[in-house]
């Protein structure tokens, strides 16, 4: 594991630890971020302890072909009980994400400072919100990065009805051109949809 300085450049993502914890430090500046993302490296880390580099392996992704979509969510989708929109309200998804308590989690890992860097990050076009409103009333989300090469980078949702967060993530993959959708870690909620393991040199292959 290394130790970064705001100038010191990532090491290869081989050196990870088996956890996939790869660097300490550095900043969230948005070359920095660019830059990791490119690498396969992402940053996770709670309020209280220093910006932690990961870049894991095996990497949970889906591919957007192999996306399930179960018959109680197609008739939910049907019913059309729900609009969905990109890029209207990036800022209220990321601070919804924020709030969420996560088993295992004293505190988010979205702080003020992760928060302020991927709005910088949207903001300059590398960033994207998925909105989900029943009337007007914001009641699922999610957002992640895109480097413009077929990879979305999926980073946290968040759902106030229990469906509705996976009718917003189904709707954005049928109605754009992704090849893969990084996950990052296992989930069961995105296992359902479809995603799977790959190894850590497969994924990168996808971000040429």
């Amino acid at each position: 594991m290394k130790y970064l300085s705001q100038n010191t450049p990532f090491p290869d993502v081989s050196e990870a630890s088996p956890e996939g914890l790869l660097a300490v430090g550095g900043d969230l500046s948005v070359t920095r971020l660019i830059d990791a993302y490119k690498k396969g490296i992402f940053p996770w880390f709670g309020n209280e302890e220093p910006i932690l580099w990961w870049s894991p392996n095996p990497r949970f992704v889906l591919f957007t072909e192999k996306l399930k979509v179960s018959k109680s969510m197609k008739q939910v989708l049907r019913n059309n009980d729900y609009t969905v929109t990109v890029n209207k309200a990036f800022e209220a998804v990321i601070s919804e994400c924020s709030k969420v308590k996560r088993v295992g989690q004293d505190s988010t890992w979205i702080t003020n400072d992760m928060i302020k860097a991927y709005v910088k990050l949207y903001e300059m076009g590398y960033a994207k919100s998925v909105e989900v409103w029943r009337e007007n009333d914001l009641v699922a989300g999610l957002y992640g990065v895109d480097l413009n090469n077929g990879v979305f980078c999926g980073e946290s949702m968040f759902t106030k009805e229990s469906n509705a967060s996976k009718a917003g993530f189904i709707t954005f993959i049928k109605n754009t051109n992704y090849k893969l959708i990084d996950c990052q870690v296992y989930t069961q909620h995105l296992e359902s949809l479809g995603a799977e393991a790959i190894s850590r040199e497969t994924f990168l292959k996808y971000l040429k």
